[in-house]
């Protein structure tokens, strides 16, 4: 007997007028793209957190539901359990991999922009700041910080004690602080810092962007040994500069940009003969930018080719 299928998103309409529908599968309908999203941010991957989901359903399609007091708790939980695993799997992975590692990024819809703390908690620069937490630590930030969740249900989740979980979200949430950006950026400020980038692409003309440069900028570019990459992060405004000045007059000739929002933010995609070629997103403090984000892998560019859509 074939395994029962995890619904997609574009069910809900269906499910809402279908009164046949399971109340198992209308309670994950429900709750797929918070799933998803918990998901997403502990991993750190689009496609990890669809197999999270994946395996969330068939557990869940097993689950006596007169017994579940409260459903979206218990579906974080199990969504939580598996990230954990996939977490520490995926941590092994990443030894491995050719070159900077950067989040897969997804196209997101305006309305996660307009939450701005949904929109921080899934920005590419946050991504990289959680991958800096072990793996329970990570869980427990999201939980608390980003989806409110109180600490017993974190507990449950992650199979600690409360007392425990709060000292590791006391933790854990000093590691962030330390390591976030300190000023609250307003997007006309991203945007700026976006449409500089972009001039800069199209015309070849480098001291747009380089006016907007940190001196301490760092540059990422992440190709996983399949596209041309920088094998190390570029550091430094100067290094940076340069290393874009070397291919930008070829880059405007072959390539088309698009301004996008991707984790919430402005970022563009660069196209070339129509297909992606490189997402980038990018880092703005004090009108600065002090980190670009070069997403070249193959791999990770498939959720950019449609919105994903992310709720709390």
């Amino acid at each position: 007997m074939s395994e029962p299928r995890e619904p997609t998103t574009g069910t809900a309409e269906r499910l809402a007028r279908d009164d046949r529908v399971d109340p198992a599968t209308e309670a994950f309908v429900t709750y797929r793209n918070l799933l998803f999203t918990v998901a997403y941010e502990m991993l750190g991957s689009a496609a990890d957190a669809e197999d999270v989901l994946q395996e969330t359903w068939l557990r869940w399609v097993g689950v006596d539901l007169d017994t579940v007091q409260d459903q979206r708790a218990y579906l974080v939980r199990i969504t939580t359990r598996l990230a954990l695993d996939r977490l520490r799997m995926l941590g092994r992975r990443k030894e491995s991999y050719v070159g900077p590692w950067l989040p897969e990024p997804l196209l997101t819809a305006p309305d996660v922009a307009e939450d701005v703390e949904l929109a921080d908690s899934v920005s590419m620069a946050m991504l990289l700041v959680l991958e800096t937490l072990a793996p329970t630590e990570r869980a427990v930030f999201v939980l608390r910080e980003v989806f409110d969740l109180a600490y017993d249900e974190i507990a449950e989740a992650v199979d600690k004690t409360p007392a425990t979980v709060r000292q590791i979200a006391h933790r854990a949430r000093a590691h962030v602080a330390a390591r976030r950006p300190r000023d609250v950026v307003s997007p006309a400020e991203t945007r700026a810092a976006i449409e500089a980038f972009q001039q800069a692409v199209e015309t070849g003309e480098l001291q747009s962007l380089f006016d907007i440069l940190a001196p301490d900028v760092v540059a990422l570019i992440d190709g996983g040994g399949l596209r041309r990459t920088v094998p190390k992060p570029i550091v430094g405004a100067d290094k940076v500069a340069r290393t874009l000045a070397s291919g930008l007059t070829r880059f405007a000739v072959e390539r088309s940009v698009e301004p996008v929002q991707v984790n919430g933010h402005p970022g563009l995609i660069v196209r070339r003969d129509g297909e992606i070629e490189t997402v980038v997103a990018m880092r703005v403090e004090g009108g600065l930018i002090t980190g670009l984000y070069f997403v070249r892998n193959p791999e990770k560019l498939s959720r950019v080719e449609q919105e994903t859509e992310l709720s709390r």
